[in-house]
């Protein structure tokens, strides 16, 4: 099996992370996306060309900011990539508690939009190195064609739960935010990756002994 199948639930709360910033983000920041940035690139030639209630700015700035964190976490080498997952998602929590704390402050959309979109960049970073197909947290449109033309296949239920994970994100996000506010999706985000890296850290921590020296996974194995 893949090395790093043990981390699979992990994977699977940071897709229901993903829904519920992606909430935030959508709902609450201009009708932009931070995780999705299939999504964002659309909304940016939309706002281009001129369509209302969208903003270049705002999709351009998301993609920037998450680029800088998917750079930032790229930047990281491991040739056991376990490793990187704990420090790299409380990377991201942090970031979320930069967003969440902006949010509290009043300090503007933008304050808020630039941590959320670099901590899901870092997110993406650490998950590319993983490579664990189907579980990229983050990227629907292909695992649903996986699981389309391939239903019967053992992925099929890893895929199935990862969509359905991350609607589940994004539905909890969209009641929460409605019905208590943004500040309180965000600080759900903020215990769930805080259980994650304390989760993945034990992990490490029993894998931390001697272990062959082999090269890390192809950056391409089952990403997009």
């Amino acid at each position: 099996g893949h090395p790093q199948a043990r981390l699979g639930p992990l994977l699977l709360v940071l897709t229901f992370a993903s829904g519920l910033v992606d909430s935030v983000s959508f709902l609450g920041l201009g009708q932009v996306f931070v995780a999705n940035m299939t999504g964002n690139v659309v909304f940016l030639g939309f706002a281009l060309a001129g369509a209302g209630g969208l903003s270049a700015a705002g999709s351009a700035t998301a993609l920037a900011s998450f680029l800088g964190g998917a750079v930032a976490g790229g930047r990281w080498r491991c040739a056991h990539p376990v490793r990187l997952f704990a420090p790299l998602v409380a990377g991201q929590a942090a970031l979320v508690g930069v967003g969440l704390a902006a949010l509290a402050g009043g300090l503007g959309r933008y304050a808020v939009l630039v941590p959320l979109a670099a901590g899901m960049g870092l997110q993406n970073a650490v998950v590319h190195r993983l490579a664990l197909p189907d579980l990229t947290t983050t990227v629907v449109t292909r695992t649903l064609t996986g699981l389309a033309a391939d239903p019967w296949r053992p992925a099929g239920m890893r895929r199935g739960l990862s969509v359905a994970v991350l609607a589940c994100g994004a539905l909890a996000g969209g009641l929460l935010h409605t019905g208590a506010g943004p500040g309180w999706v965000l600080a759900l985000v903020l215990v769930l990756l805080a259980g994650v890296a304390a989760a993945a850290g034990r992990q490490g921590g029993r894998a931390g002994g001697p272990q062959p020296d082999v090269p890390p996974p192809s950056p391409d194995s089952g990403q997009p």
